[in-house]
């Protein structure tokens, strides 16, 4: 069973996400409120995917994933916001974000992305959509 985290400071998506997760076979092993959370809870439950939202506070998502790709640079992180601004999405894909989707999501659309990128090699190119 592949092991999720779930970082976003909204309880409505990661209660959403959890029950996602849940139901199609995956184990969500923490829930994170901000970067900082996020960090520190990657360390000790190293998921095989961390979804990672962006505006957050303490410490957005951008930071947390630099900093979470500093500890395990195979980690395997897909943003999951609103911020749909070209900009946030190449500085993530540059920064090793493996996906990212844009809010509001649908179930299928995560899950294929979820599956596409644990049957992916780390070291292969990112790419970004709209599955909402």
């Amino acid at each position: 069973m592949k092991k999720i985290m779930i970082v976003d400071d909204s309880l409505i998506i990661r209660i959403n996400l959890k029950k996602m997760f849940e139901k199609n076979g995956f184990e969500v092993v923490a829930e994170a409120v901000n970067g900082q959370d996020a960090i520190d809870k990657f360390k000790s439950y190293q998921p095989d995917v961390t979804t990672m939202d962006i505006t957050m506070p303490v410490m957005d998502g951008i930071a947390a994933l630099r900093e979470i790709k500093k500890l395990d640079a195979n980690a395997c992180v897909v943003m999951i916001s609103a911020l749909g601004q070209e900009g946030k999405v190449v500085e993530c894909l540059n920064l090793g974000a493996r996906h990212y989707i844009l809010k509001p999501i649908n179930e299928n659309g995560v899950l294929d992305v979820i599956k596409a990128v644990l049957s992916k090699p780390s070291e292969e190119k990112a790419y970004a959509c709209d599955v909402g």
